[in-house]
C-alpha cells in the first residue's frame, strides 16, 4: 500500500505556491497566524509541509522545526523555501522518530488520507506530554460552495469537483462537524474549533480578485473616498479573516485543536 499510496502522491501537481498562488499564499498568511494564536512550546512538526509555504510563516515562533511530506517534487521546494528546517520524505503514516513535539500541524491533509482517524492517531502520538495538534482542513460548507449549490454547480455541498480529485487529490469533504466526528473516534479531545478566511468566491475566483478588483478609492471599488489612504487589497483580507473568526461554518478553512 505505501508504495503505490506514495507513487500517487507524486502525481498530483498542487502546489500552494504555484496553483492560484495569491490567493493561497494569502489564505496561508492566516492559516498560519491561526495556528500561532494556538500554538505551544518550542519546537514543530508539520505533517505534512508540502512545498513549506506554510512552514516557513510558523517557522520564526519555534527552535526547531521539522517537516514531513511524501512527494519528493514538494520537498524539493520546501528545502529552497526554508534550508534551516528539517524534512524527511515518508507518509504520515510511515514517519517514525522518536522525537516528540509540543507543536504539530496538520493543515489541509486529512482530506487526502485513506483513513484519517489512523494519521489523527499517528500525529498524536508524536506529541509531547503538553503539546497540542492543530488540524486545519477546507470547509464543504464554506459560503462560495453554498452559493453553487443554489446556482446549480455543485449537487451538494460535499460534492468533490475534477480539480478537487485530480489536482489536488482530495478523497473527501469535511465539515466542521465532521471533522469534529473524527478526531472524536480517534479517541482524542477537541479543544477549540474556528474557521479562517470567510469566503464567498470560489479559490480561482478569488485569486482573479485579488489581482484584478478595484482596490483604489474613487473607482466604486473597495477603497473609501476622501478618507485615509490604505492597502485596501490587504484591508480586505484581514477583515475576511476577522470576519471568519465570527463564522467559522462559513469560512474556506475550518479547524479543530486537539490534545490527548
Amino acid at each position: 500500500m505505501s508504495q503505490s499510496e506514495k507513487a500517487l502522491q507524486e502525481t498530483f501537481t498542487w502546489a500552494r505556491s504555484q496553483v492560484f498562488n495569491e490567493y493561497n499564499y494569502v489564505l496561508a498568511h492566516y492559516q498560519a497566524q491561526a495556528c500561532l494564536e494556538h500554538a505551544r512550546g518550542t519546537s514543530l512538526l508539520d505533517l505534512p509541509c508540502g512545498d513549506a509555504t506554510l512552514t516557513s510563516m510558523l517557522a520564526p515562533r519555534f527552535r526547531r522545526v521539522v517537516g514531513v511530506d511524501a512527494s519528493g517534487k514538494h520537498l524539493e521546494l520546501a528545502k529552497a523555501t526554508l534550508p534551516d528546517a528539517e524534512f524527511h520524505e515518508a507518509l504520515i503514516e510511515e514517519f517514525e522518530t522518536s522525537e516528540r513535539f509540543d507543536t504539530i500541524c496538520m493543515l489541509n491533509i486529512l482530506e487526502h488520507v485513506i483513513d484519517p482517524v489512523q494519521v489523527l492517531q499517528k500525529a498524536a502520538s508524536l506529541m509531547s506530554d503538553d503539546g497540542i495538534l492543530l488540524v486545519h482542513v477546507p470547509n464543504a460548507r464554506a459560503i462560495n460552495r453554498r452559493l453553487a449549490v443554489l446556482m446549480g454547480t455543485l449537487t451538494e455541498c460535499e460534492e468533490l469537483s475534477p480539480f478537487d480529485i485530480q489536482v489536488a487529490g482530495h478523497r473527501r469533504s469535511y465539515s466542521l462537524e465532521t471533522l469534529c466526528a473524527d478526531v472524536e473516534r480517534a479517541g482524542l479531545r477537541v479543544t477549540a474549533t474556528g474557521g479562517v478566511f470567510y469566503k464567498m468566491l470560489s479559490t480561482p475566483q478569488i485569486d482573479w480578485f485579488l489581482k484584478n478588483g478595484l482596490w483604489e478609492e474613487g473607482g466604486f471599488g473597495w477603497g473609501r473616498v476622501g478618507g485615509p489612504q490604505k492597502d485596501w487589497k490587504a484591508e480586505f483580507c484581514r477583515a475576511s479573516y476577522e470576519l471568519g473568526k465570527e463564522h467559522p461554518e462559513d469560512c474556506n478553512i475550518v479547524y479543530a485543536c486537539i490534545t490527548r
